[in-house]
């Protein structure tokens, strides 16, 4: 343990209450306790994952978000009472931890429900919409403060809740706390005046267009969330505690519009004057702690940091907030220990919050007490597993609806909210298993069968581990990347892997019958019917160091030419965006939190993008292009990157004994590439996969 965060060790009360340490894992979708997009019931994945963290050294523990309405069927979560009885039994063994428990409740999402086609098409055709509504009455679920555009979608927009609606709510969030405090737990959190939820589109100017007690002035904005605490508190005593999740400043300049970090900006939401006053106002109202960062889903990077995001994005603001009230304040988003106990030891937060840090490795401050830093796999912020939305022009919401219902699943922990599908069986037939390739794949691949008693040897062509993981961890922001390359290599160091490096693999035929992983990866996609093609560099090499001069095209406006141009544009160069489709890293599969933040930044800097346009020529100081209408004009640059996307580049064809992972495969993320590479890794010899 390292002595400058020893003030995080110390105990701390939210009203009487007593918690061990200043360390809460803050709430994540997916990991609530009862069922969240199902018929509720009590959940024993989340629960499973809330046990093994608050057995970790975790003070505070605050489950996912769960709606006192359930979304999917629309029945009231007070309504099932043998959910709460499973809770109680439960609760006995969780105490015996020593950490505490708060309860997130939710009203939902209002205008922020996260839409796809399907629920377009249902909301928008009449028959369906009428047979749809006893599972999803879409009308309800996205109810607002007022008339409002969804955050997802323009042919689903919100209607305005009726006061009788507000009603309902405010009972069943009383009704629902009650019976969580006759379970056991420790306490309750109220979801949110945060992030843009249902609760904060009532507080927020730009939503709340009302003219009744719950519009207008400042106390009329918060009168939903004052009068939700108001019941909790007459039905479960003044001594039980309620927390608020709570956005200190919106950093929202519009409608789908956020603002960047140092940008100047005109606030339309809530601003640091007005939150001054309306935390004090809610403390009043009797909530006994703020669980604070930043941010609405206009914003949604605040609240849900990329890796492009500073360390400790919301701090300033959280430490600011805790001038105007007397009660508890817990900073989250991004946050690193060392800041956190800076600003515990100086009194200017109470506590700090960590949520995706737990899905990567729910044993990380665990082993950080213990001086194995080392051996803490390490969130990369992708957002791929836990949190796998995507949007761009025409596509609300393009997820997997098993990744809808199913968050909190992460993509460097395949066994994460996975533990019936993914997890280590010992084998009974242990043998040799060569391994092409030593990137990403091919060293999870071999970490997982060394785990069940097998051999893996890996054959690498160069002279170290790593593969394109290297290239695409190189940027300056991506520190979290390069920590899990080295997590990987330390690894299969400690478990004693062989590895053999500069072998180059031609033919398997040496390996005769033995079972061999093919992780040869992908190759650059090449634009040769583009005159001048050989001019351009390929994304990798300029990522592996090839030099730019200071103006650069970027051919490719997917997530990795982004990147790369965000990288240009960090170092203080002049990227120039070229894509073919309407939109930027319009691709599935990445969060509207990452994608949004970089669109927005090349706004903010004004990096020229220039979409449905294709490359036509390059030229020795220009490229030449084509709009959508086929008109061809030059755009000057001194160098050209191309990145294009990539192809499957498999050494052999998978078949009896041969096993394909990651991109050789299908050319994906590295959420794709660890899975499937752990996937494989449990099918060989004597396992059938998920028995």
């Amino acid at each position: 343990m390292q002595d400058n965060i020893s003030s995080l060790l110390t105990p701390w009360k939210i009203k009487n209450l007593e918690i061990k340490n200043r360390i809460v894992l803050t709430s994540m979708g997916g990991t609530d306790l009862f069922g969240w997009m199902e018929v509720n019931h009590f959940d024993k994945d989340g629960a499973r994952f809330i046990m093994e963290v608050a057995k970790n050294n975790v003070g505070l523990v605050l489950p996912g978000c769960q709606p006192v309405y359930n979304p999917m069927f629309g029945s009231w979560l007070y309504k099932n009472k043998k959910m709460y009885k499973d809770l109680a039994k439960w609760m006995v063994e969780f105490h015996k931890t020593g950490a505490k428990l708060f309860v997130q409740l939710t009203a939902g999402f209002g205008r922020s429900f996260t839409v796809s086609k399907m629920m377009e098409t249902l909301y928008n055709n009449k028959v369906l919409n009428v047979l749809s509504k006893p599972f999803m009455n879409l009308d309800k679920i996205t109810a607002t403060a007022s008339p409002s555009p969804n955050r997802w979608s323009d042919k689903l927009p919100s209607r305005e809740m009726t006061k009788k609606e507000i009603q309902q709510f405010i009972d069943a969030f009383a009704k629902s706390a009650k019976l969580l405090k006759d379970a056991g737990v420790d306490g309750v959190e109220v979801h949110a005046v945060h992030e843009g939820y249902l609760l904060d589109q009532f507080t927020l100017k730009y939503v709340n267009k009302r003219t009744d007690e719950y519009g207008g002035s400042l106390d009329n904005r918060y009168r939903f969330a004052a009068e939700i605490v108001k019941a909790i508190k007459k039905v479960c005593g003044d001594d039980f505690p309620v927390s608020l999740r709570y956005s200190v400043v919106s950093k929202t300049k519009d409608f789908r519009k956020g603002a960047l970090p140092g940008e100047e900006y005109v606030e339309v939401g809530r601003d640091m004057e007005e939150s001054e006053i309306a935390a004090k106002f809610l403390q009043d109202a009797g909530y006994d702690m703020l669980n604070c960062d930043n941010g609405t889903y206009d914003a949604w990077y605040w609240a849900h940091p990329p890796v492009y995001m500073p360390d400790n994005c919301n701090l300033k603001e959280v430490e600011h907030i805790k001038n105007f009230v007397d009660i508890p304040v817990v900073c989250a988003g991004k946050m690193t220990l060392e800041a956190g106990a800076k600003s515990v030891s100086e009194g200017k937060i109470d506590a700090v919050g960590f949520a995706r840090n737990f899905l990567a490795d729910p044993e990380w401050f665990t082993k950080y007490l213990n001086g194995k830093e080392d051996e803490i796999r390490p969130c990369i912020l992708c957002h791929n597993g836990c949190f796998n939305m995507c949007h761009y022009k025409g596509v609300p919401n393009d997820q997997d609806l098993s990744d809808s219902l199913h968050l909190s699943r992460c993509a460097v922990n395949a066994e994460m909210m996975q533990w019936d599908k993914h997890y280590i069986k010992k084998t009974n037939k242990p043998k040799t298993v060569h391994i092409i390739g030593g990137g990403i794949g091919g060293m999870e691949a071999a970490r997982v069968l060394k785990l069940r008693g097998h051999n893996p040897v890996i054959y690498e062509k160069s002279s170290k581990l790593g593969g394109t993981f290297i290239p695409a961890s190189s940027e300056s922001y991506k520190g979290k990347l390069r920590d899990l390359l080295k997590w990987y290599i330390n690894t299969i160091e400690k478990l004693n892997i062989e590895v053999k490096y500069n072998y180059e693999v031609n033919d398997i035929s040496e390996f005769k019958n033995d079972p061999v992983i093919i992780a040869t990866g992908s190759k650059p996609r090449i634009l040769r019917n583009v005159e001048g093609h050989e001019k351009m560099i390929e994304a990798c090499d300029y990522l592996n160091g090839k030099e730019v001069k200071d103006v650069v095209a970027v051919i490719g406006g997917g997530l990795t030419g982004c990147e790369i141009a965000y990288e240009l544009e960090l170092q203080g160069k002049k990227p120039i965006i070229v894509e073919m489709k309407d939109d930027l890293i319009a691709q599935k599969g990445v969060c509207l939190a990452n994608s949004s933040y970089l669109r927005e930044y090349f706004a903010y800097k004004k990096v020229d993008v220039y979409l449905e346009t294709s490359l036509a020529k390059v030229n020795d100081d220009s490229i030449v292009c084509k709009n959508k209408n086929n008109e061809e004009f030059t755009i000057p640059c001194e160098n050209v990157i191309s990145s294009a996307g990539y192809i499957p580049n498999p050494l052999v064809n998978k078949g009896k004994n041969i096993y394909l992972v990651g991109d050789c495969l299908h050319v994906g993320n590295l959420r794709s590439v660890i899975w499937r590479a752990y996937e494989v890794a449990m099918k060989i010899w004597g396992m059938k996969y998920g028995k």
